[in-house]
């Protein structure tokens, strides 16, 4: 996992690289400065020669001011390829997320997505700035020191073989343990971003309900379980500190004795024994740094572990079957088509689907709610996959498309209408960067957006806000006609993206988009009737099922369900 993470490095391993020499050198640089000190206290001190204690001296500031210059340049490339990694493994997430067809965003939650692209990348990115000199320095300092300490005392070195077998089996229980606790954390952190952005974006919702106090306990309930998981894994991880003093000040006590012993026989001289134990003390630094290592690797594994899941994921739509061939006409035909969102779910969504829609024409989709109108529709471009059947544009399976020539071939107006932040302008010209003016001002016109353009304060400069928080929902269907006309489609698709508009303009939108694009294949998904009734012919979807196809006056004189649903409407109106 880790080998796999750390391969997006890409360009950035040279600046990991560099800080684990900088930091090997340093460590050398340390580890002289004790063995000089021995050289002063038992030989300068004990001799009363100032003039070598000074010399001494100075090749310890030496030595100092090295390890501070190479310790400054490591923790800048340490830096330098942690958030580089960091960067390279957004880049890696986010470009994978663009090629997501609808079902492989429905495995994930949302929020679970922003954590994956925030949080659990920078788990991985601190563990690279900060635990790349523990990473480097101890095991350095760990073999150094230890050869350096057998060499000045290979009797009192024994006692470290007692030390280490007791810090690695705490290390090791506490890693074991502690693991799937900072799994349960991150999915925790999960939860409270999703009470967070439910509640955002439903705010004038819970406002017009007068549920602010239910938000409120709904989430302190997901912030108190996420502090629980936290503080049981960090209360779990800091067990680490102790333990590793206990052994170190246990070894200590140990030396002490054992070389106070040595001292008075004459077999180890002060000197010596100083040295030794500032040998002890790197040592033991040195293994604590391996553990807290150890357990930022733990922590970075159940952080790689979910993003590995989001670049992972099987692509479920491809180019695979893709031929060098663009759409032409618009013809669009559903063959024998089925479907259902997930393989293992017993029941289709859509059965035995067969449609001919011709080049030009206009067509309704009516039906009850949950009928599966708008999921036959995002078949078209291969926003899902279809699970039985096929279904082509002008004859030709859109297996068979590239999926960029396809989806430009296709403009869509959604349900849900969405407007980035940045300009009117900018909105419009979302889906074709290059348009002109003249053609932005022609669909405005066509679209009525030009009806409410000069109460805007800027006008096409104004700032749309975060999802077109400053326009009317009937004005916000009429900017995203616009910006879909705009792409002069072959085939136009509006999901009920009039019903916020009023039956006038409504007309008005129908009649110019006929004069603008006479050719133009338009798919109409509608709940009232008035907008779909001068169809060349409408469908009636029941159930995931075709009930009919005909004219306006056709089934009007023999669809019961149309009936009905014209007898309704026409009740409203009277009323």
């Amino acid at each position: 996992m880790l080998i796999r993470l750390f391969s997006y490095m890409g360009k950035y391993k040279k600046y990991a690289v560099f800080a684990m020499l900088c930091i090997t050198v340093e460590s050398i640089f340390e580890l002289l400065v004790p063995l000089i000190m021995a050289d002063v206290v038992d030989v300068g001190v004990a001799s009363g020669d100032t003039a070598y204690i000074y010399a001494k001296g100075a090749q310890m500031v030496v030595c100092a001011v090295l390890a501070l210059i190479l310790g400054m340049g490591s923790a800048r490339f340490a830096a330098l390829a942690g958030q580089g990694l960091g960067a390279e493994l957004r880049r890696a997430e986010y470009e994978r997320l663009q090629h997501y067809s609808f079902s492989n965003i429905d495995h994930f939650r949302s929020s679970s997505l922003v954590t994956r692209l925030t949080s659990d990348v920078t788990n991985i990115q601190n563990a690279v700035s900060m635990g790349m000199r523990p990473f480097c320095r101890g095991p350095v300092m760990l073999v150094a020191a230890t050869a350096v300490a057998f060499s000045i005392n290979h009797t009192l070195a024994v006692v470290f073989f007692v030390a280490l077998p007791l810090l690695a089996a705490a290390l090791f229980v506490i890693t074991m343990k502690v693991r799937p606790l900072y799994s349960r954390m991150q999915g925790a952190v999960d939860t409270v971003n999703r009470i967070v952005q439910e509640n955002l974006t439903a705010i004038r919702v819970v406002k017009a309900f007068v549920r602010e106090d239910y938000e409120i306990a709904k989430f302190e309930e997901g912030n108190k379980n996420l502090r629980t998981q936290s503080e049981t894994a960090f209360r779990l991880a800091s067990l680490n500190m102790p333990a590793m003093q206990f052994v170190m000040y246990g070894t200590i006590l140990g030396i002490l004795l054992f070389g106070g012993e040595l001292i008075q026989t004459g077999n180890m001289q002060v000197g010596e024994l100083t040295g030794f134990l500032s040998y002890v003390l790197q040592i033991l630094n040195s293994l604590m740094m391996i553990s807290n290592v150890f357990l930022m690797l733990t922590r970075s594994v159940a952080s790689g572990v979910r993003i590995m899941e989001v670049i992972d994921e099987k692509i479920d739509i491809t180019d695979g079957q893709a031929k060098d061939i663009e759409v032409e006409q618009g013809d669009i035909s559903f063959e024998h088509v089925w479907f259902k969102y997930k393989k293992e779910a017993k029941e289709y969504v859509l059965s035995d689907v067969n449609l001919q829609i011709r080049a030009g024409q206009t067509v309704g989709i009516i039906g009850q709610t949950g009928a599966a109108k708008s999921t036959l529709v995002q078949l078209i471009p291969r926003l899902y996959e279809v699970e039985k059947g096929v279904v082509k544009v002008d004859g030709v399976p859109v297996q068979e498309y590239p999926m960029e020539r396809l989806r430009d071939a296709i403009a869509m107006v959604l349900q849900k209408n969405t407007l980035f932040s940045g300009s009117l302008l900018s909105n419009l010209k979302w889906g074709r960067e290059d348009a002109s003016m003249e053609e932005v001002e022609e669909v405005c016109r066509i679209a009525c957006v030009d009806e409410f353009l000069d109460r805007l304060p800027e006008g096409y400069e104004t700032e749309m806000g975060q999802g077109g928080v400053n326009v009317s929902g009937g004005q916000k269907q009429r900017i995203c006609i616009a910006r879909a006309l705009l792409k002069k489609p072959k085939v136009l698709i509006l999901d009920d993206s009039t019903s916020a508009v009023d039956t006038a303009t409504e007309r008005r939108i129908r009649e110019r988009m006929q004069e603008y694009l006479p050719f133009m294949t338009k798919i109409v998904i509608a709940q009232r009737i008035s907008s779909v009734r001068n169809a060349d012919q409408i469908v009636i979807l029941d159930d995931g099922k075709i009930n009919d196809i005909g004219t306006h006056e056709e089934l009007l004189a023999r669809n019961e369900i149309y009936q009905q649903i014209y007898e309704s409407q026409k009740e409203g109106v009277e009323l």
